[in-house]
């Protein structure tokens, strides 16, 4: 679906006194409080948060999925959802592969639909958890760990393929998630089990052209239950430093035991300059696939705020960051959803950008936790949503790129072109 601007255009003047109020009432305290608000602007405008794939169609659970109307059938309606979604909001700006889910047929034309669309690519995903029907061998009992080097050896050739796929497609980054794991004691021994793993990603990182990274993502459980072989943020860095410097870590916000202190974990990540990015998402109980900011927001903040710290330091040099929802909701339409997780995303990061840095470090020294506390969350509690309103104003994106969509029936637009009971690729 190809959207036309001039209706942004025509709602964002239906809208704009409302907005100017609301606006210039959060610029007048932002400025009282030292705040370049035209900076902040300008810093959330900048900010692009990548979508992938797989998240363009409705989610579901082992136990089953329930088919949304008008899903993307093909790589080429997928990243016109992309475009879609950028067209609303101006944050949108990449997508990200997942091979074999989307392999382009024709480079060029892929290349030239997402140019179309102001899109380019993010880090390609690999996929070693899914047995596909033409593979050879099983990855049941595990790929780039397997005991059998002919399996391994599969799961490394998957790898490079794709690394050349993202080559044709412009791509400076590989995402590798390992399902490999073990569901009983005894099952394998946990450090053959790493180092056959070490001795495979070598061979793939070995395939990395200079100006590329590889992103090594870390989860705990599932799909197996009683070990992962890359379980927590610290076997990831152990990767990353026997790697080398182009292997980054990669943090899900999903991909934790509850109560974990997410935070503190980005801030280790920086310290040692082995941040690569982020996969955001929110949960309640288990993996990721619940609408970003839905459940735990004030984590989210500090998160950023641990973020914002890190980039701005001069005792920090880490890496430039990728940004991407991972999130495939089951009952949502997946469009909104995404357009409601960018929201999240840039709340958060616009609340940490006006925290007071100064009067923080100061408290922090002084040992007073009360005040910091209190500056931590009058940071958090400044309704912050005028400022992005405004970044997308300037940018010809939307006021309220939900209601929007909402109201131009874009769902409804999409089912007629596409029909009432479509399955996006790749889920």
């Amino acid at each position: 679906m190809i959207l036309d601007k001039s209706l942004i255009g025509q709602y964002n003047d239906s809208q704009r006194s409302s907005h100017q109020k609301k606006f210039n009432a959060l610029s007048s305290v932002l400025s009282d409080e030292g705040h370049d608000v035209s900076a902040l602007v300008k810093k959330l405008a900048a900010f692009q948060i990548a979508i992938p794939s797989w998240a363009l169609g409705t989610g579901g659970t082992r136990f089953g999925r329930f088919a949304g109307g008008g899903e993307p059938r093909s790589l080429e309606e997928k990243i016109e959802d992309v475009g879609l979604l950028h067209a609303l909001n101006q944050s949108s700006g990449a997508i990200s592969l997942h091979i074999p889910w989307d392999i382009p047929q024709d480079y060029k034309a892929i290349k030239q639909l997402a140019a179309s669309f102001d899109l380019q690519f993010d880090a390609v995903n690999s996929n070693t958890f899914q047995d596909q029907p033409d593979q050879k061998l099983s990855y049941k009992f595990g790929s780039l760990s397997h005991t059998d080097k002919n399996v391994r050896d599969q799961a490394v050739a998957h790898n490079i393929e794709v690394i050349k796929h993202g080559i044709e497609l412009g791509s400076k980054a590989l995402t590798i998630w390992l399902s490999d794991g073990t569901d009983f004691p005894g099952q394998q021994n946990f450090r053959r089990q790493f180092q056959n793993t070490l001795d495979s990603i070598k061979q793939i990182y070995a395939e990395l052209p200079a100006d590329w990274k590889v992103l090594v993502e870390y989860k705990p459980y599932e799909p197996h239950f009683y070990s992962t072989v890359i379980a927590d943020w610290g076997s990831s860095l152990l990767f990353c430093q026997k790697l080398g410097e182009k292997a980054v870590g990669l943090v899900d916000l999903g991909h934790h035991l509850p109560n974990t202190n997410i935070e503190q974990i980005v801030s280790r990540f920086l310290m040692e300059g082995k941040l690569g990015g982020f996969h955001f998402n929110d949960s309640k109980y288990g993996d990721d696939d619940l609408t970003v900011g839905s459940v735990k927001p004030y984590q989210l903040f500090l998160i950023f705020n641990e973020l914002v710290e890190g980039m701005t330091s001069s005792e920090v040099n880490n890496p430039e960051l990728s940004w991407m929802i991972d999130a495939s909701h089951n009952i949502k339409d997946p469009l909104e959803d995404l357009l409601q997780s960018v929201e999240a995303i840039k709340i958060a990061y616009a609340q940490a950008l006006i925290i007071d840095r100064k009067a923080l470090e100061k408290a922090q020294q002084e040992n007073d936790a009360t005040l910091a506390q209190e500056i931590m969350q009058n940071a958090y509690r400044t309704d912050v949503r005028p400022l992005l309103a405004e970044a997308r104003l300037q940018a010809g994106a939307s006021l309220n790129p939900v209601a929007f969509y909402r109201e131009n029936k874009i769902r409804q637009e999409l089912i007629k072109q596409r029909g009432e009971k479509t399955f996006a690729t790749g889920l």
